[in-house]
């Protein structure tokens, strides 16, 4: 199995759905209300142990309930949660809403993320046991910068997801392996809206780079070849929330397994459409045999969504 280790956040997500969001300074009714567990981190987390990896998590949740949901789901999806602290205070939460077309707005407040600042000794050798370290911006920048210098030092392949977007330090660049950001993103950090050229400016400061297009699928591009697009399956969105998280997870997954990057992508992009078809975060992550499944039978990722 893929050794991958996940150094981010949890969050208890907050999530109210309704027919359209509201303008600022407005208010409209929404027609339900969940608590999920998410984070970026944990999303990935849970994503990859369900495509087949083997997972642990860095990170902290805090002393409430939320704190017990989110070490309880994950510990339930397989992710080994020995080293996820537990700190006095509330959990991170993000606040989230989702209309009819499946878009979504999210407002994230850290809570016990905000307290993991650096690595311990435990959290090092942990890392240097991965195939695969898993990166967000949902921590302190300094701890990120430090796990993937940790994961770099021992020959850890590192995976970045760029989110929130932010500018980033060089430092943080010569330290990814593979950067992820979705296409705002991208063009965030680079100041080019159109992918191809973000995806070309990124490969001056990382060695591989995929671009999420949402419903148009992922662009990859690599130093030495030409730019790769890959479509993605043809779905009806219920709930786009976490459908990046699902693809960066099963992707880890899949490069842990020595797949090339066109078959890699196409498992991702895979896993993401069927994320896409339910409600929720974590909840909506599809597991390794609906992955193959649906690859198997695409056609049926045209169905609407049970």
């Amino acid at each position: 199995m893929t050794s991958i280790v996940v150094l981010g956040s949890t969050n208890m997500d907050l999530v109210a759905y309704v027919n359209r969001a509201p303008a600022r300074g407005e208010t409209v009714t929404g027609r339900s209300f969940r608590t999920i567990p998410g984070g970026k981190g944990a999303n990935q987390a849970v994503a990859a142990a369900r495509a087949g990896g083997e997972v642990a998590m860095i990170g902290a949740v805090g002393s409430d309930d939320f704190g017990y949901r989110l070490r309880d789901v994950l510990e339930h999806c397989s992710v080994d949660t020995d080293l996820l602290r537990t700190v006095e205070g509330a959990s991170g939460t993000a606040h989230i809403v989702v209309d009819d077309e499946g878009g979504n707005a999210i407002v994230v407040v850290p809570g016990a993320n905000a307290s993991v600042t650096s690595l311990t000794r435990g959290d090092e050798a942990l890392i240097a046991t991965a195939d695969l370290l898993l990166l967000q911006l949902e921590l302190p920048l300094s701890v990120v910068i430090e796990g993937a210098a940790h994961a770099r030092d021992r020959g850890v392949r590192t995976v970045l997801t760029p989110a929130p977007a932010q500018p980033l330090p060089p430092e943080l660049f010569d330290f990814t392996d593979l950067l992820v950001p979705n296409e705002h993103e991208a063009t965030a950090l680079t100041g080019r809206a159109d992918p191809y050229a973000a995806a070309l400016a990124l490969l001056e400061a990382v060695p591989e780079v995929v671009v999420t297009l949402g419903a148009a699928g992922c662009l990859y591009a690599t130093r030495g070849a030409e730019p790769l697009a890959v479509p993605a399956p043809r779905v009806r969105a219920v709930d786009t929330t976490a459908a990046g998280d699902t693809f960066v997870g099963a992707l880890a997954v899949a490069l842990g397994e020595g797949r090339p990057a066109p078959e890699a992508l196409t498992w991702a992009g895979t896993a993401a459409a069927l994320s896409v078809r339910r409600e929720g975060a974590s909840t909506s992550m599809p597991y390794r045999v609906d992955i193959e499944a649906a690859l198997d039978a695409p056609e049926s990722l045209e169905a609407d969504p049970v």
